[in-house]
């Protein structure tokens, strides 16, 4: 009698340094495939130094990597009127569903059970939030969605300190042009 594999989890992923502790604690219980899709990340030359980071990172720490399409266009159409909107406020809600939705989805079509997202390593961002459009999206798609705050017990320090041993660039702002707007003016 064989053992049982772990479930296939496919984990969305903002950027390498985000994906560091999410990863480490959720390997042992998942067989963990990263999905690198961020329609929000502007401009393209930040998305293309966070997609490279994130290919670099899972080269050397040797984990399967799907790369989403870069569809800004509709990630814009679906914020539209929603750009005065403060860090953390509807705009981010909408962020959050658009890919949490296409990550369920690709989990589905790679034959996954479950999905989950880095999103709540974040300091600036609130896992109830994200743990609830997680689980509206995994229940519509009939796809388990894993809950977390991976901040909690020091998590984002951990995944700070990961970054610095390898060495990864982490950037000072969630990704969208209007977080970059908005950095400091929270504090």
């Amino acid at each position: 009698m064989s053992p049982q594999s772990p479930p296939k989890l496919l984990l969305h992923g903002c950027c390498a340094p985000c994906v560091t502790h999410p990863f480490r604690m959720l390997r042992g219980q998942f067989n963990v495939t990263v999905f690198f899709y961020n329609p929000n990340i502007q401009p393209v030359e930040e998305y293309k130094a966070r997609l490279n980071e994130i290919r670099r990172l899972s080269i050397k720490w040797q984990f399967p990597l799907v790369e989403g399409a870069y569809e800004t266009a509709a990630w814009f159409n679906a914020v539209r009127g929603l750009e005065a909107e403060p860090e953390g406020g509807r705009r981010c809600s909408i962020c959050y569903r658009i890919r949490l939705e296409r990550t369920a989805r690709n989990a589905k079509a790679l034959g996954m059970e479950c999905f989950a997202t880095t999103l709540s390593i974040s300091p600036h961002k609130q896992a109830d939030t994200i743990n609830r459009i997680g689980r509206e999206i995994g229940y519509a798609a009939g796809i388990r969605f894993i809950e977390a705050d991976f901040k909690k017990n020091d998590g984002f320090k951990a995944s700070c300190d990961i970054s610095k041993r390898e060495g990864l660039y982490r950037q000072d702002f969630c990704g969208c042009g209007y977080s970059r707007r908005d950095v400091g003016k929270a504090e």
